[in-house]
């Protein structure tokens, strides 16, 4: 059993590590066994289940070899094999394969499996924004390899997540009015927000991690030219003239926009996008579409990411994993005050 005082510690957590196969390109933790959220004390945080990401370059070999070290962290799909399981994982839902509900070093841990090059994508174009969403909040980065490419795309999905909140903020605004924007970009459509999460969850997450998400944001802004950023102050004032909010559209990741033109486009009319987000760039309510462009990104994958689950992780486990769920959103309805 894991001592308490290694509980949350860098050794703790390549303890973890360590009990997997060691071909991973990027490796990460995340969640509110992780970074202490509002509403949360210490120890309920050391109980919470540990969220963890492995980006691997070859899902085949990786679950090859991680059926052999860890097999009983799979559900009956492990009889299937790895092929099978690294075709579930590519080819439904988000490009994640997840284990849940797994006991390792006294606490309950669950991890994802994705491919490095679907994670680049996503990050890069917001294909689903299922892991590229969990990244746009502070994680604790636990192995990362040397690749350019995947680094490149870890801080343009950063800047793609300021430039999204921009066009959905007002003229002026506080850096926590920003982080709350950027900490529910991932929220925004997803159905577990209606029945399975807790209401108040992007507001507990930020409150608390203001200097982390700081951390993850501060260059970025202070090199932004479309936003005059006073950190002493706290405060922002981004361009919301329509030659500004051109300039944010266009640097918006490819699937937005493509949805954003789905949305604003008739059918048969076949503009080019160009020409559509200048159309969007001046109307009053633009915030609003690329909202609702974005909730319909993470609708689908929210959707389909979750009914994978279930095979997955298996009937029990995705009964036990939904009841502590429902279970925390109940403690979120009760501690609002009436």
């Amino acid at each position: 059993m894991t001592l308490p005082a290694l509980q949350n510690t860098g050794v703790f957590f390549r303890r973890i590590l360590s009990q997997f196969p060691q071909d991973i390109s990027l490796a990460f933790a995340y969640g509110s066994g992780v970074f202490k959220q509002q509403g949360t004390s210490q120890g309920q945080m050391g109980k919470n289940m540990l969220d963890f990401v492995f980006a691997v370059d070859d899902p085949v070999t990786w679950h090859t070899m991680n059926l052999m070290q860890n097999r009983r962290h799979y559900s009956f799909l492990k009889y299937f094999g790895p092929k099978q399981i690294s075709t579930i994982q590519n080819d439904y839902g988000a490009g994640v394969y997840y284990n849940t509900l797994v006991p390792i070093d006294g606490r309950l841990i669950k991890y994802g499996v994705i491919s490095t090059e679907t994670l680049i994508d996503d990050l890069m174009h917001w294909k689903t924004m299922y892991i590229a969403g969990r990244l746009h909040k502070p994680v604790r980065i636990l192995l990362q390899g040397e690749s350019g490419k995947l680094q490149a795309a870890l801080l343009g999905n950063l800047k793609s997540a300021v430039t999204a909140s921009f066009l959905m903020l007002p003229e002026s605004f506080s850096e926590e009015d920003l982080f709350l924007q950027i900490a529910g970009l991932s929220y925004c459509g997803d159905f577990r927000m209606v029945i399975g999460e807790d209401k108040s969850k992007v507001a507990n997450i930020v409150k608390d991690s203001v200097p982390y998400f700081r951390t993850l944001y501060s260059n970025i802004l202070q090199e932004c030219p479309q936003v005059v950023y006073k950190p002493q102050q706290g405060r922002l004032e981004v361009d919301k003239s329509p030659e500004g909010q051109f300039v944010q559209l266009m640097a918006l990741p490819r699937t937005l926009q493509q949805q954003i033109t789905r949305l604003v486009d008739p059918p048969g009319k076949n503009r080019d996008v160009e020409e559509i987000l200048l159309q969007v760039a001046q109307d009053p309510d633009c915030g609003a579409v690329v909202q609702q462009a974005i909730a319909s990104i993470v609708k689908i994958s929210s959707l389909t990411q979750s009914a994978k689950g279930i095979g997955t992780a298996g009937i029990l486990k995705t009964t036990s994993y939904s009841v502590k769920k429902l279970r925390k959103m109940w403690k979120g309805w009760r501690r609002k005050p009436s």
